[in-house]
């Protein structure tokens, strides 16, 4: 095998350790105000937001660098309907047979049930899909290194962007999703990873009152 081709690592900008500091300051407190929403208005956004959007996801991280990732956005259409319906019916056995009692308590406090009509209201849905194995050109199965990994860090940066673009997001992961594959025309090898649910709030929308963990909760420094 012939070693990987090597190019410059391109100039990173100049700055301070003050400037560093302060534009990850910057960058934190922007993303603390990043809240999960469940009312979406029908606002349209432009395709170009959504595929910039997915330009920053593209640039994650991955296992041999394999990009096991694949988005599928869905606008509006009749398709959104159906999405609707396979999701909820999905949902309503959740909530009704699968979940145990300590997961619905769990569930409670956020207001969440089978009805997820932000599915048809929010301007954009964005199928999300890791490759469990890649396919070649003559239908031969080739290994994905770390897959859901890499798809999760993909999935983080998609959304960072779409906070700084001004949107609000809802990750949405009905159990199972094998039906993203059927109305999505997904393939045999991707598996959904999640239903990433793109807009704007709703006027007077409300969030839940929840709180955040400290950093000290999360994390430690070693010297």
């Amino acid at each position: 095998m012939p070693p990987p081709v090597a190019m410059p690592l391109p100039p990173r900008p100049a700055c301070t350790d003050a400037q560093r500091i302060a534009a990850a300051t910057a960058f934190a407190q922007d993303m603390a105000s990043r809240r999960t929403v469940r009312d979406f208005a029908d606002t349209p956004v432009p395709r170009a937001v959504i595929e910039q959007a997915l330009r920053a996801a593209g640039s994650a991280p991955s296992g041999a660098n394999q990009q096991p990732w694949r988005f599928v956005a869905v606008g509006r259409g009749p398709l959104r309907q159906r999405i609707r319906e396979a999701a909820e019916a999905e949902e309503r056995e959740f909530y009704e047979r699968r979940a145990p009692d300590e997961w619905l308590e769990a569930l409670a406090p956020l207001g969440t049930d089978a009805d997820k009509p932000f599915l048809e209201t929010a301007p954009w849905l964005i199928g999300i899909f890791y490759e469990r194995f890649g396919l070649d050109a003559e239908g031969n199965k080739h290994k994905r290194y770390y897959p859901q990994e890499s798809v999760g860090i993909a999935t983080g940066l998609l959304i960072a962007a779409l906070h700084r673009a001004g949107l609000a997001t809802l990750t949405h992961t009905p159990s199972p999703m094998g039906f993203l594959n059927e109305l999505l025309e997904r393939p045999r090898n991707e598996m959904p990873f999640l239903l990433l649910v793109v807009g704007h709030p709703a006027e007077g929308c409300q969030v839940p009152a929840i709180e955040r963990l400290p950093l000290e909760a999360y994390a430690n420094f070693i010297d």
